[in-house]
């Protein structure tokens, strides 16, 4: 296998494992739960013709250099708006919204990120 390859793939675990790991909920929620990860996934294709969510996902992904902080940061991000919407300060969420929110923000910048480093190598 090409240098250059290796150490993209080398770069890009945790773009990897996000992606995997969506997947793998996709999978396990449609056999233990499959009416929520249903729900949870049409919300998500909606969110994604909100392009404005889109914008952000790619740009954390792209422009932010350490994507550990943007993948960590969403994942913060997610359990102080789910600490929130069980204290009734969100009313107009549900967990499953916000958990569709996570997928596309992980998604998208999982994705954008993994082409910057495929970029920066030319391959």
């Amino acid at each position: 296998m090409n240098t250059q390859l290796k150490t993209v793939l080398s770069k890009a675990k945790l773009n990897f494992m996000i992606l995997a790991s969506i997947l793998a909920l996709a999978v396990v929620g449609k056999f233990s739960n499959p009416e929520m990860t249903n729900a949870i996934f049409v919300t998500a294709d909606q969110l994604v013709s909100d392009l404005y969510l889109v914008f952000i996902a790619i740009t954390l992904g792209a422009f932010v250099p350490n994507f550990k902080l943007v993948t960590f940061g969403s994942i913060g991000a997610f359990v102080a708006a789910a600490v929130l919407l069980q204290l009734g300060v969100f009313q107009h969420f549900t967990i499953e919204h916000l958990f569709a929110i996570l997928i596309v923000i992980l998604g998208f910048a999982s994705i954008a990120n993994l082409y910057r480093h495929y970029r920066e190598y030319g391959l």
